[in-house]
């Protein structure tokens, strides 16, 4: 777990492009809202690896979603039921669930359904306040934090003095 997070803030200090750590970030949020022993889960998270992003912060931003996901599971699953309960798509619902494969997805579970929309719907906004975030951060809070007292000591000690030369290099 430690290696994504160093990955992450390897990313966020160097040279990586912005655009990058915050598409890893939003399909993060994606994988993290849809449950991971799941069809969709699994596809999306192997499907998420064709893509260029930046698959540290990608890995860091499940992890904190995932454990944040008890505290929004009655948003997922009410969001859930109100997509499986529109009208005009049960007759895509009735026709998929008598498929011979895609029941086993369990698309019509309140919690998959509302990850999957969710996810979907949070991509785009994700992504765009990260981007932003992500400047501010490189602009403004990255040279403040560099120069304080603390983080000075921190680079002294013989650990994390790696850290430091692998986010300088």
């Amino acid at each position: 777990m430690l290696k994504p997070i160093i990955k992450f803030f390897v990313a966020l200090n160097g040279n990586i492009r912005k655009s990058q750590i915050a598409a890893g970030i939003a399909w993060g949020v994606l994988l993290g809202l849809v449950p991971a022993s799941n069809f969709f889960g699994i596809v999306l998270f192997i499907v998420s690896f064709f893509f260029t992003h930046n698959h540290g912060a990608k890995i860091l931003a499940l992890a904190l979603l995932k454990l944040c996901s008890p505290l929004i599971a009655p948003l997922i699953d009410s969001i859930g039921w109100q997509v499986l309960h529109i009208e005009a798509l049960q007759p895509l619902f009735t026709t998929m669930y008598n498929m011979p494969f895609v029941p086993f997805t369990n698309f019509n579970n309140t919690l998959v359904a509302g990850g999957l929309a969710g996810g979907v719907i949070l991509w785009l906004p994700v992504f765009f306040i990260f981007m932003g975030l992500i400047l501010l951060y490189r602009n403004t809070l990255s040279p403040k934090i560099r120069n304080t007292k603390l983080v000075k000591f921190l680079v002294k000690l013989p650990f994390l003095s790696i850290i430091d030369k692998a986010i300088k290099s």
